[in-house]
């Protein structure tokens, strides 16, 4: 009988780990999306979002599933999905059908699912959303193990609870959607690349005046390499339309992110990093990566800071998922700071725009005023530290 190496018990070891742990990072499986047409009629529903999408999926073989967690051949598609969110929705939450049977008055449900043919009508559609809505958008570019409902889903619920005033536009990327498949999804992230710096691109073009971002997990690694892009062709700030920039519970390697961060250069206001050291998905994903640390579990703020990032350390806030790896979207009152933070004029807080540290320090402040079940928040910025004690 011949006796396992050492080689093959570590893999079996991080197959195990990667179904027990990172299974959870979004944890369910694709359902269809089933419109209810008259949906943001019903008395009980809170409110209709429309969703635009750009995606390098693949069109699902059954049409109810709209796209695949397969690659697309032809490079980014784009979308349009109206979702309604129910009275009886608890910030911080997605309620979703478990069983393929809308119900508008409980569950997040889509009304109308456009798919273009061709971009121009995109475009079209998308700039007079943007114009009537005051000249904002927010891309969100979900991480790893996201299935294509999730995805729609998780950007109606940021844009919802956060109260987010602009046009939102949803970048999924073909993530499997399967614990197991993590080289997969990186591999399908890198070919992203491209089709996110031209969704960048065409929304620079549009009529927004500003441009704010959201990615989480493996959506950072494929956020920074688009900007990372865009400043080899000295267009970094999308000809200084590029608002806010947060990146949440990064899977980045730490070196990865320097060299990252030295192309693009010193942003002119500092991205918004939001770690975590009790982020149990990023321990896995460093085991994986050679037992190299991840940049949402970095344990050095002050050389983060120096890149040109601001970042706000979460451990101590509760998270409602168990691997505490989407607390920027799960927690109630985060989400909601955050959105205050969205909505403001473009700096950390508008009431000191002239001074940065001034800034954050208010950012700080009533971050840790709002998330009343952590103990502390330590914010690091490239000028100050302010470690904020919160009361119970």
């Amino acid at each position: 009988m011949t006796m396992p190496t050492t080689a093959s018990l570590t893999r079996l070891c991080i197959v195990t780990l990667l179904s027990l742990t990172l299974g959870a990072c979004a944890g369910r499986s694709a359902f269809p999306l089933v419109p209810v047409a008259d949906a943001a009629s019903n008395p009980k529903v809170e409110a209709d979002h429309d969703i635009f999408i750009a995606t390098t999926r693949a069109k699902s073989d059954d049409p109810a599933y709209v796209y695949s967690g397969s690659r697309a051949e032809d490079g980014v598609s784009f979308a349009r999905i109206d979702v309604t969110v129910p009275a009886v929705h608890q910030v911080g939450m997605i309620e979703r059908s478990r069983n393929n049977k809308p119900d508008p008055a409980r569950f997040f449900t889509p009304t109308q699912i456009a798919l273009y043919k061709e971009d121009e009508p995109f475009r079209r559609d998308l700039d007079a959303d943007i114009k009537k809505k005051g000249g904002r958008a927010l891309v969100f570019i979900h991480g790893y193990n996201t299935s294509f409902d999730e995805a729609v889903y998780r950007t109606t619920q940021i844009v919802h609870d956060a109260k987010y005033p602009g046009t939102p536009v949803l970048f999924t990327w073909a993530s499997a959607g399967r614990t197991l498949d993590y080289v997969y999804d990186s591999n399908s992230a890198t070919v992203a690349r491209d089709s996110l710096e031209q969704t960048l691109r065409v929304l620079a073009d549009s009529g927004a005046s500003r441009i704010d971002i959201i990615a989480h997990s493996m959506g950072t690694w494929l956020t920074m390499e688009a900007l990372r892009q865009l400043a080899i062709t000295n267009d970094g700030t999308l000809n200084g339309k590029l608002g806010d920039v947060i990146l949440a519970s990064p899977d980045i390697d730490i070196d990865v992110f320097r060299s990252q961060m030295r192309r693009y250069g010193t942003p002119k206001k500092p991205f918004l990093l939001l770690l975590s050291r009790d982020d149990n998905a990023l321990r896995i994903s460093g085991l994986i990566a050679g037992n190299r640390p991840r940049v949402g579990g970095y344990d050095d703020d002050a050389a983060l800071a120096k890149l040109g990032v601001t970042v706000a350390d979460l451990t101590e806030v509760h998270s409602a998922d168990r691997l505490n790896h989407a607390k920027f979207a799960d927690n109630p009152l985060l989400i909601q700071m955050l959105g205050e933070q969205l909505r403001s004029d473009g700096s950390m807080r508008g009431d000191n725009a002239g001074n940065p540290a001034g800034r954050v320090e208010t950012f700080g402040s009533a971050l840790g005023q709002t998330v009343a079940s952590a103990a502390s928040i330590v914010v690091t910025t490239p000028f100050e530290v302010f470690n904020v004690v919160l009361g119970q």
